[in-house]
């Protein structure tokens, strides 16, 4: 058997379809998305060919743990947006005029998280445009806030990329170079928009200021 079918095994797979509206969260698919999919499915491979309990434990604990709070962040601070929409007595929400839909193949518990903060992050830009055309917030605090959310996500991805290259260093310094080599890379993310909305790899950058935040 040729080393590049080692990886052609019967894995479980959910194809979950998602519809992303906010421009901000449209960003990340286009900026880094694809990026983090690729080292979550990486860490999985890369545990996997090291086959040490105790360190896959820790590694899955700490991408939990780095998801799992920014989550815990997001629906704190949607709680408090829909408070301020409440107590405004704003009940509408907001049409998008170019929503992107993608199918992600989940094969991991980290990357079905990864998924779910995506959508979380859509909400909550979802939120803070309707407060922002109601005339809640300013253009400032919506340009400020949809900064900040968009690049912590951003900044998680980021750490979540490293984590994987640690890994897969460790593999290569334990003499797995080879194992690695002959991983079949997968398709991970497939876009079922038009021609002209196809997701790009990205460079997983941020733009390191926000000038354009307050685009409409």
């Amino acid at each position: 058997m040729c080393a590049a079918r080692r990886d052609a095994f019967s894995r479980p797979v959910f194809d979950q379809t998602i519809r992303i509206h906010s421009h901000h969260a449209q960003r990340l698919l286009d900026r880094g998305f694809l990026l983090v999919v690729r080292a979550l499915y990486g860490i999985d491979v890369v545990l996997r060919i090291l086959g040490d309990d105790e360190e896959m434990d820790q590694v899955e604990a700490i991408v939990g743990q780095l998801i799992g709070e920014l989550a815990e962040a997001l629906h704190a601070e949607h709680a408090r947006l829909a408070q301020l929409r409440e107590a405004n007595g704003i009940s509408a929400t907001p049409r998008y005029t170019n929503p992107k839909q993608i199918t992600v193949h989940i094969s991991s518990p980290q990357l079905a998280q990864y998924t779910a903060l995506i959508e979380e992050l859509d909400r909550l830009m979802m939120a803070m445009d309707t407060l922002w055309l109601t005339g809640v917030l300013t253009n400032k605090q919506r340009a400020d806030g949809a900064y900040q959310w968009r690049t912590r996500v951003l900044r998680a991805g980021r750490e979540i990329i490293e984590i994987e290259r640690r890994a897969r260093a460790a593999a290569q310094r334990r003499g797995k170079g080879e194992e690695l080599s002959g991983v079949e890379a997968p398709v991970l993310v497939k876009d079922v928009q038009d021609e002209h909305n196809k997701v790009d790899d990205g460079n997983g950058e941020t733009d390191g200021k926000h000038p354009d935040e307050a685009e409409t």
